[in-house]
């Protein structure tokens, strides 16, 4: 993750202390020592962060290192940042309307408190911070013999972040899955962050979801190999292993294939599409082929879709199939939002929640977890998913 934006890193790094250094630091009358004291943090993180740059894998396998990297860069660079940008755009306001009086330098200091504040309590608390979300959803052409059918959703579980005493995190959110007695349990993707024995120390928590028609699942970006690096059959091998592993716990991975439930004479289809892969994102894992997906399905059929990577509803599912609801994951909801307004919506087109197009509809989740485990202002979440038969109702 370092290596492959270690220019913004290292402009991130330096180019504050520069800016503060010369601006605040340099002007006063104190030792010199004191003055140089200034750099000894920057160098600092400047060394760690060269130093991750160097590191095989996308994260560090010491999770207690990858975190310590995450808390300084949130609460040493990232304040300084946002107190230069800040107290840059305040002279320019001051030299515009001719004022001695820089307020970016005020506004600079709060809102340098309130990243620290954010990283702190996205660390610590944020990302433990579980939500129930129920959804409903109503389509004409779901069979009668389905109506109230329950599906406990969950996506990005990264179980690879959830180490120590943070394995309680992960094992509150299976116990309300199962406390919700649903029809179907779907998992939507990244079960791990880069490896399968991520799995390993959580199995016997993943093993205990059930529910009457099984556990389904598809493979998201992070539970291929591409963010490891190894030669071609060592991925080969990796990828093998995670999904001998999610077949172990009792689930259903569904490969670009699908499954029917049945109840009584009608029946349902859920189809697993493997991850679809947005082109221009960093690591493009395009594995999708809707025309396996939904083979055999017959026309008219309702079809329950999963797709990891919502960009595929549009590229894929809605152009190229009739699958009345997908649900999908992938954006974590950005894991940030502020007054209400998420970064991921200069990203994503759809990153959290139902959309719809006519009579067909995509439910994205905010995810459990996530490879950076930190959470502000969008908690991890589970879902309860209830279908209906019949028009939605109008709303008064």
């Amino acid at each position: 993750m370092v290596s492959q934006h270690l220019i913004l890193f290292l402009i991130l790094i330096i180019l504050p202390d520069i800016y503060i250094y010369a601006h605040f630091i340099r002007p006063r009358k104190m030792a010199v020592w004191k003055k140089l004291a200034w750099w000894i943090p920057g160098l600092f993180i400047l060394t760690l962060t060269v130093t991750m740059a160097t590191l095989k894998d996308f994260i560090p396998n010491d999770r207690t290192l990858f975190y310590a990297f995450l808390l300084l860069i949130g609460v040493c660079v990232a304040t300084k940042a946002v107190f230069a940008l800040c107290s840059i755009m305040g002279r320019g306001v001051a030299r515009l309307f001719h004022s001695k009086r820089n307020w970016g330098n005020l506004v600079g200091i709060f809102a340098a408190l309130f990243v620290a504040f954010a990283t702190i309590y996205g660390l610590f608390v944020g990302f433990g911070e579980l939500r129930v979300r129920k959804v409903d959803f109503y389509s004409a052409q779901l069979p009668r013999s389905f109506d109230g059918y329950r599906i406990a959703l969950f996506s990005d579980a990264h179980v690879g972040s959830y180490q120590g005493k943070d394995q309680q995190i992960l094992k509150q959110a299976l116990d309300s899955i199962n406390a919700m007695d649903a029809d179907m349990v779907c998992f939507a993707g990244d079960l791990i962050n880069m490896r399968a024995e991520e799995i390993e120390p959580h199995r016997h928590l993943l093993n205990s979801l059930q529910s009457r028609d099984g556990v389904f699942s598809i493979l998201g970006n992070h539970d291929y190999s591409d963010y490891v690096k190894a030669d071609s059959a060592e991925k080969v091998a990796l990828e093998r292993r995670v999904v001998d592993d999610e077949r172990a716990l009792g689930w259903t991975l569904l490969l670009n294939e699908n499954r029917v439930i049945r109840r009584g004479g009608d029946s349902i289809f859920v189809a697993g599409m493997e991850n679809h892969g947005k082109k221009d994102e960093e690591h493009n894992v395009k594995r999708a082929d809707i025309d396996k997906t939904v083979a055999g399905i017959p026309d008219g059929a309702f079809i329950l879709m999963l797709q990891h990577d919502p960009w595929g509803w549009h590229d894929e599912i809605l152009p190229r199939s009739k699958a009345q609801l997908t649900l999908s994951g992938h954006t974590h909801g950005g894991q940030v939002v502020l007054f209400g307004w998420a970064p991921a919506a200069m990203t994503y087109n759809e990153y959290d929640g139902m959309y719809d197009e006519g009579d067909r509809s995509l439910f994205v989740s905010s995810g459990l977890g996530g490879l950076l485990p930190m959470r502000f202002g969008i908690p991890g979440e589970v879902v309860l998913v209830t279908l209906h038969s019949g028009n939605k109702p109008q709303q008064p």
